[in-house]
């Protein structure tokens, strides 16, 4: 499904009475280029017949920071007072946003609630929305605090080595803004939450949400906001320091990385990814093992990596794939994440990554 297709696809799935004038209009194209559009979709079996019947993908919703990564990468090692030659990359960055953006690239139709500001880096984001076709409708904009920073410098690999993140804007996304759209956040496939926004709007969510709830922690210290509602999660993607505060152990070795895994299930949580250098731990009631990456996945949690993976597993459990699978659609969306210094890799595609897995999808 290409972006416009996507976007097409989504204005179907909202109004399936919608008339292809109301689409030519709403997209900006001729009508004829919206029948083009309608006729693809037919033939790729997500329209099925008059009246605009769709299947395939739902929208997900997402409730996660959105905001701009300036990081900076030496030629050289660092040396501590002194400024040193390198490259300095501006992207597209935040958790949330990160995700939806990887999941529409997969073809899957979101929503995103979110924060920015009224400045220039909030202006991107939303083009950036609009061109991919991301519902940002039930996201908040406010002049009472910048759109979110992640500053970070990385080392000649270009794993991040240190950051600081102004993401004080997502404390605006309280329980009182998000209950209103508990009805939308409802009649979602799945709703992944990412850890920076307040504790009090995940729980309100946990308790409310009648569809899945996924989550992806961006830190440890953040992690501990889903200590309380892990019995309402039903996957959670995390790295080892974020495992060892969800579980309450320490992860030495693959005896531990099991144990916290265990931990983590009988806490409540279904589904459960823990990201290490060597590959990914996989559980779930009736399977729990190691994935390991191949040489082209490279180390997932580096350059988005994580988020990626978090898009090819939601793409792979709404297919209703085992957990097997949905961590080899992960890793090869992270793969081809970490081949590339921003946080998204625009290449990232179905056949791409069902190619990489070696899955039919």
């Amino acid at each position: 499904m290409t972006n416009r297709e996507a976007q097409i696809f989504q204005w179907i799935m909202e109004n399936p009475m919608i008339s292809q004038e109301e689409l030519a209009a709403k997209a900006g194209i001729a009508r004829s280029s919206a029948a083009v559009h309608i006729s693809n979709l037919m033939k790729k079996g997500y329209i099925l017949g008059k009246g605009y019947v769709t299947s395939g993908p739902d929208y997900c919703a997402v409730i996660g920071g959105a905001g701009i990564d300036i990081g900076g990468s030496p030629e050289e090692a660092l040396a501590e007072g002194e400024s040193s030659a390198g490259r300095v990359v501006r992207s597209l960055g935040g958790t949330g946003r990160n995700i939806v953006h990887n999941l529409r690239l997969l073809g899957v139709g979101t929503k995103l609630i979110t924060a920015i500001g009224d400045d220039d880096y909030a202006r991107k984001i939303i083009d950036n929305c609009e061109e991919l076709g991301i519902d940002i409708s039930n996201s908040l904009k406010t002049v009472r605090a910048d759109t979110a920073v992640h500053l970070y410098i990385a080392d000649g690999m270009g794993n991040r080595r240190l950051a600081v993140s102004d993401r004080r804007i997502n404390d605006y996304l309280t329980a009182s803004f998000v209950m209103p759209k508990m009805e939308m956040l409802n009649k979602a496939r799945m709703v992944i939450l990412d850890t920076s926004i307040p504790e009090e709007t995940i729980a309100m969510v946990c308790e409310r949400c009648k569809a899945p709830v996924f989550a992806e922690p961006v830190s440890a210290k953040s992690a501990e906001k889903l200590l309380e509602v892990l019995d309402r999660i039903s996957l959670v993607v995390c790295r080892k320091s974020e495992a060892e505060v969800l579980s309450g152990i320490r992860i030495q070795d693959k005896d531990t990385l099991e144990r916290a895994a265990d931990i983590i299930m009988e806490k409540g949580v279904k589904n459960v990814f823990i990201l290490v250098e060597k590959g990914v731990y996989c559980a779930c009631y009736d399977e729990q093992y190691m994935q390991s990456a191949g040489s082209s996945e490279g180390q997932v949690g580096t350059n988005g990596a994580a988020d990626a993976f978090m898009a090819g597993v939601t793409l792979g459990y709404m297919k209703h794939l085992g957990v097997r699978q949905m961590a080899k659609i992960g890793q090869a969306a992270a793969g081809m994440v970490v081949e590339v210094e921003e946080n998204i890799n625009p290449q990232l595609c179905v056949p791409a990554v069902a190619e990489r897995a070696k899955i039919e999808l």
